[in-house]
């Protein structure tokens, strides 16, 4: 029989790194085109954030800022005007937010009601308050509500009723503001309810007509939950945005009459930029960040989609 020979197996040879990918212009294309909006977002972003806290453990005596620690977080508790600040933050986050949204849901659904004629000049009407600038509409609102010469009180003057100290009275204040707010906010919130509006199928709707639901039934068992995600975004918009509240305020009443209007924005700005107490502001600005992502939280744990 035929011998076969057998090659003798060589030892596997041992493999050396392999070569690192040499870094082009192609790899460093998307960092280049990158980089000029992660410097204007550190400069203009991180910087004062990473400041304002540097500044919220200082506090300036005698024109010299002294190293404080964390004393002027620990002074806003003692601080009455602080939490009469807080109070009136929420209060109208409490009143003023949920009558808005509400009228905000109506309107949307107003909007989209096939019955109404000229439904794109509606939307831009309603929606047009909120391309007004802050100042522009708190500076009419003042001229409007002002008790001597405001064409609100000279309307009510020619049916019989006197004058309303708008912005003079602590409450008619406190309620001149929130009307400022509703009007300026509620057709923006009507917008986004109303994309979301538009999204549900219509089939719900005839479905829930043949099972015998009236138009009420359909809009708290189709609309409403239809309209959750929207109802969350614009509670979360409409819960930070009152928190920082200060253009209004400031410019309707000045944060008076008797603090009645003194907002956390305002009490910030005023400790800033009047009493030039940076360090006790910084504190108050790192103190409202935390309670907006407090109150941002327990709102998507309630309003969240919980499947």
């Amino acid at each position: 029989m035929p011998v076969t020979k057998t090659r003798p197996v060589s030892a596997p040879q041992k493999k050396g790194p392999e070569p690192r990918p040499r870094l082009t212009a192609r790899h460093l294309a998307p960092y280049a085109f990158v980089l000029p909006a992660a410097l204007l977002f550190a400069v203009f972003k991180l910087y004062p954030i990473g400041w304002s806290f540097f500044l919220s453990l200082f506090k300036s005596v005698d024109g010299v800022d002294a190293y404080v620690g964390f004393d002027n977080y620990g002074r806003l508790f003692h601080d009455p005007l602080f939490w009469t600040a807080l109070k009136n933050t929420g209060i109208i986050l409490l009143v003023q937010v949920p009558v808005m949204l509400a009228l905000s849901t109506g309107l949307a659904v107003a909007l989209d009601s096939a019955f109404l004629r000229a439904r794109a000049i509606f939307r831009l009407g309603f929606f047009l308050p909120m391309v007004t600038g802050l100042v522009a509409y708190g500076v009419i609102f003042s001229v409007l509500l002002n008790q001597q010469y405001g064409l609100i009180n000279w309307l009510l003057s020619n049916v019989g009723i006197g004058g309303v100290p708008w912005l003079t009275d602590p409450l008619w204040a406190q309620i001149s503001l929130g009307l400022a707010l509703t009007w300026h906010y509620t057709g923006y919130n009507a917008v986004i309810l109303l994309a979301r509006l538009q999204t549900i199928p219509g089939e719900l709707y005839d479905a829930a007509s043949v099972d015998g639901a009236g138009a009420w039934k359909s809009f708290c068992h189709v609309t409403l939950p239809g309209l959750r995600p929207a109802i969350l975004l614009t509670t979360v918009l409409s819960t930070i945005g009152t928190l920082q509240i200060f253009d209004e305020p400031f410019i309707l009443t000045g944060g008076g009459p008797d603090n009645a209007t003194l907002t956390i924005g305002v009490y910030l700005y005023q400790n800033a930029f009047t009493y030039f107490d940076f360090g006790y502001a910084s504190a108050i600005a790192y103190v409202l960040a935390v309670l907006i992502g407090v109150l941002g939280l327990i709102q998507f744990r309630v309003l969240g989609d919980k499947s």
